[in-house]
């Protein structure tokens, strides 16, 4: 028996779903591996081959199991889940090829939004690509691009970056080396490090644009926007917010490589007389754009030589 009869005898009436009361019936999919994207909040915000997907499948791949049977409940579907997360990622995917190589249907999905984006996902889908195993994306909702439309910021070209190091020295540093991007930034970030993460970036790309996206889908969405140095201010004084957080950040100002030798000399003795070189520098190079690695070696310059 192959692993798609295995499935749809362990779980009768598993192919169909429940929407807007009715129930709908669902064919059978392509054995392969299905990224199927899922709502970031708001159960609504799935699309109906998603569902179809999820339903017709052998088994669902979730990072949680318990917030993935939420979803899967609220449609009336019983697939069978299994556990896919980066504990037991080393075990499971082998298990999870071997279930494909038969030919079975099975669909990825992360515990909101769109499988792969800071998930441990990409591992597996490597590995089925590089076995020729079929791999579909049923597209949908995505906290990304969720945040970059109503961010007010520029959409043309954005980099998502993820999760900015913990420590403040690496993620200064980490910063520093994004400051030249010339599109918006985006980042994901934890409520108890927001302000820490908004200082660090006011303190090295100065007063860009920015905006804080919370709990973006569900009730109490909210997006505030402003100067980055306003955020920071702004949220100092508040408790910490509650809930998923999507920080962007503007591009660098237009024609900030265009600045003359007095210019930067300049901000960097005005940033040298409260930071140390490696500090200034980053400070400097994340406010005007210009090369990390010329402004550290002007600052070293323009330093005060130690006795």
């Amino acid at each position: 028996m192959t692993a798609r009869g295995q499935g749809r005898e362990a779980v009768e009436g598993a192919a169909g779903f429940t929407a807007f009361g009715l129930r709908a019936e669902t064919q059978p999919i392509r054995p392969g591996l299905h990224v199927v994207a899922t709502p970031i909040g708001n159960l609504g915000d799935i699309s109906f081959r998603a569902l179809a997907t999820l339903a017709a499948a052998d088994a669902v791949i979730a990072e949680d199991t318990r917030v993935t049977r939420i979803l899967l409940a609220h449609y009336g579907i019983a697939t069978p889940l299994v556990a896919y997360h980066e504990h037991n990622a080393h075990e499971m995917r082998p298990r999870l090829l071997a279930r494909l190589r038969e030919g079975a249907a099975l669909a990825l999905v992360s515990d909101a939004g769109t499988p792969l984006v800071s998930d441990p996902g990409f591992k597996l889908v490597a590995d089925a690509v590089a076995e020729n195993i079929a791999v579909t994306s049923v597209p949908g909702a995505s906290a990304v691009l969720a945040a970059l439309v109503v961010a007010g910021l520029p959409t043309d070209r954005f980099f998502f970056e993820g999760f900015l190091p913990s420590k403040s020295a690496a993620r200064r540093a980490r910063i520093a080396e994004l400051a030249a991007v010339p599109g918006t930034l985006v980042f994901f970030e934890s409520p108890r490090r927001l302000t820490e993460t908004l200082d660090d970036l006011a303190a090295v790309l100065g007063a860009r644009e920015a905006a804080v996206a919370r709990e973006l889908t569900k009730h109490f969405e909210q997006v505030r926007r402003g100067l980055l140095t306003d955020l920071a201010a702004a949220l100092a004084a508040e408790a910490p917010p509650r809930g998923e957080i999507v920080l962007l950040v503007g591009p660098p100002t237009a024609g900030a490589t265009a600045m003359s030798g007095e210019d930067l000399d300049a901000r960097l003795r005005i940033a040298l007389s409260a930071h140390s070189v490696k500090d200034a520098a980053a400070i400097v190079a994340g406010e005007t754009g210009q090369p990390r690695r010329k402004v550290y070696a002007r600052a070293l310059e323009l330093a005060p030589r130690r006795p």
